[in-house]
């Protein structure tokens, strides 16, 4: 049995289209704001690039038939602005078996990243960005892990969109920005935008994994360094 499914997104970008082709379809531009800048370079991966306007990833068919599209269409605003169309489509596969529904959960982490890439162009577009990854132990896949994050960065409850905050993971700099996106409150994910980057904390215990950041820095940095830095203080906040 197929599990085909299909996710539209389209959002206003303050960028011209130039440079909303160059964040949406180059590795360098994709380091500012994606999950994965790097999938694109993978192999068997089709692409598709009509400069400005489009660009389009497809993976290889897997022998159950899973497969995932991605297709990015930029268009121009008479007022120098951009509007992007996003689709991420596929099937996820005959055996596909999870305890979540995966569209609903993807079409929410899509939210997020385009999210990620409005505050990006409107913040720190020009700067060179530097990704950084980060997972916690096993143990932190646990419901409960949620909370112990929070209590580890310096807060009692998840604040709202729009609140100042100071964060203080203990070995790691003091952060302090505002909490600059909204999610549902049964989501675990709190998102930072300070004068240095956009700092992103997800609770996937809805997934079976554990917690992970994901965070933007906007100048040269080393990325290695700071993951291992941050996976450290993941290991001991749930040590």
């Amino acid at each position: 049995m197929a599990h085909t499914f299909s996710i539209i997104k389209t959002v206003t970008l303050p960028a011209p289209p130039e440079q909303v082709w160059h964040a949406v379809a180059t590795r360098e531009g994709q380091r500012a704001w994606s999950p994965d800048p790097d999938a694109a370079e993978a192999p068997g991966m089709q692409v598709e690039r009509e400069e400005n306007r489009r660009f389009a990833v497809r993976t290889p068919t897997e022998a159950n038939g899973a497969f995932h599209a991605f297709e990015y269409l930029v268009q121009p605003q008479a007022d120098g602005t951009s509007v992007l169309r996003f689709e991420h489509s596929g099937d996820l596969g005959e055996d596909w078996e999870a305890p979540y529904d995966y569209e609903a959960a993807t079409s929410g982490g899509w939210d997020m990243y385009l999210h990620t890439l409005t505050q990006y162009l409107t913040y720190f577009a020009g700067r060179p960005a530097t990704l950084v990854h980060a997972q916690g132990p096993d143990v932190s896949s646990a419901p409960e892990a949620w909370p112990r994050l929070l209590a580890a960065l310096g807060l009692s409850a998840r604040p709202a969109v729009g609140t100042e905050v100071v964060l203080r993971p203990e070995g790691l700099d003091e952060l302090r920005g505002v909490v600059d996106f909204e999610v549902p409150d049964d989501i675990d994910f709190l998102a930072v935008r300070t004068d240095l980057g956009l700092f992103r904390f997800h609770g996937m215990a809805i997934m079976g994994l554990p917690v992970a950041v994901g965070h933007y820095i906007y100048a040269d940095a080393d990325a290695d360094a700071l993951g291992a830095a941050w996976e450290a203080w993941l290991a001991g906040v749930y040590a």
